[in-house]
């Protein structure tokens, strides 16, 4: 069998991980009043490094070679750790305070126009005449999502606070896809993918549990706790966290990241299709036309034309 081939089952496997983000952006709105966003970040973390454990616990021993190649690799997994599981993540949550599912997973369906800009400029990547046309229409789509369908707003600049959020959020996940993309992993961990893990959650656990003490600090953290937040601690640390990040791992390794990046473009659809049936916050006319902008900027981007700038 054809291992690039999109069979059925790896099809099933590559629609896991954006119904997981699509219910991640929701339930982080309805946890709005239970939790305060950076606190809901670093216990969705420790909770999931405690289930990462049955894989992992051979890794933890002293005598492992688990600690000496995180000991020489810190700097990577340090910052791997910041961008994925500290400003990611703290960022999402902290927008969809004033921002809707919808509104936060439409602009983070721009990520590749970010991961452009981003390879163009630290990583040494060339830009194609159709990549620039396709980050356009992305951008465009962000804009029209930031306006509301008005345009005369962003000349206001009476932006919600949670777009930006998510924006600052979307440019921490294209750094981190990057170096996720450069082969300076040890062989010991990259093989592993809960080794790989692990070696960031250790480092994200340390980022993400001084944010929520700076929360604390300013008097910005809560928690009402009861099984609304028990149940919301669950699901975010096993679906989007743990589940999400293996089924993608595999639809990675058996079609390629192109093919299975194609997939993510779902989240928004899936975010409506939740935020209208529990939240009750229907998409409007102006989400559908965000939608086709966005994909269709990322599907002229990655199509291969003439034209390197």
């Amino acid at each position: 069998m054809n291992p690039n081939r999109l069979t059925a089952g790896t099809v099933a496997l590559l629609l896991v991980p954006p119904f997981m983000w699509a219910g991640n952006a929701v339930v982080g709105r309805l946890a709005t009043g239970l939790i305060s966003p950076i606190t809901l970040n670093f216990l969705r973390w420790a909770l999931a490094f405690v289930l990462l454990l049955p894989f992992t616990w051979l890794l933890l021993r002293p005598a492992s070679s688990f600690w000496p190649l995180l000991r020489l690799h810190w700097r990577r997994y340090a910052l791997l750790g910041l961008l994925g599981m500290g400003l990611y993540n703290c960022f999402q949550y902290l927008a969809l305070k004033t921002s809707t599912p919808l509104n936060v997973t439409l602009v983070a369906a721009s990520a590749p126009v970010f991961m452009l800009a981003i390879g163009k400029l630290f990583f040494g990547q060339t830009i194609t005449q159709r990549q620039v046309i396709g980050a356009v229409m992305s951008i465009a789509g962000v804009l029209l999502v930031m306006s509301r369908g008005e345009w005369e707003v962003l000349a206001r600049l009476q932006w919600v606070i949670g777009d930006i959020y998510i924006l600052l959020a979307t440019l921490a996940w294209s750094w981190y896809s990057w170096m996720l993309s450069q082969p300076n992993d040890p062989a010991d961990i990259r093989s592993n993918w809960a080794a790989f893990l692990l070696a960031q959650m250790v480092f994200g656990l340390a980022w993400s549990g001084i944010f929520s003490a700076g929360e604390w600090t300013l008097d910005a953290g809560h928690f009402q706790w009861g099984w609304p937040l028990a149940l919301t601690l669950a699901f975010v640390s096993v679906c989007p966290a743990i589940i999400a990040y293996r089924c993608y791992g595999l639809g990675v390794q058996r079609v390629g990241p192109n093919v299975a990046a194609f997939f993510t473009n779902f989240t928004p659809l899936i975010a409506a299709v939740l935020s209208a049936a529990i939240l009750g916050e229907l998409p409007r006319l102006y989400h559908g036309l965000a939608f086709v902008l966005i994909v269709g900027g990322i599907w002229v981007s990655s199509r291969k034309g003439p034209g390197v700038l």
